[in-house]
């Protein structure tokens, strides 16, 4: 699955427009985590635990984006994006969404 930021794959021609693809993950931390993480913002530098938890969220949400788009039967997916939020405490969604197409 060739999957692109931008409008089009460069060096290809969509040949057929398959329609909007998403996927979501929404990811939490346990407690004893957490607790390291809060201990990190006293003495500053970077939250490993969150990033970890936020790179497994991204990853889901492509993989549940790319599996969206070949259920319509398309090889690439354009104008891929995506977004996050706050669901509640200590727990972020993350959505990737593009548009699936077939290119040559």
């Amino acid at each position: 699955m060739i999957i692109v930021t931008t409008e089009f794959v460069p060096g290809k021609e969509v040949k057929a427009l398959k329609g909007f693809v998403r996927g979501s993950s929404i990811q939490s931390k346990h407690i004893g985590k957490d607790i390291t993480a809060a201990l990190k913002t006293i003495v500053g530098g970077e939250i490993e635990e969150y990033n970890e938890m936020l790179e497994q969220a991204r990853q889901a949400a492509i993989d549940r984006m790319v599996k969206d788009a070949n259920s319509k039967g398309a090889n690439a997916i354009i104008g891929m994006r995506l977004g996050s939020s706050s669901v509640m405490a200590n727990a972020a969604e993350i959505i990737a969404y593009g548009t699936a197409v077939e290119v040559e």
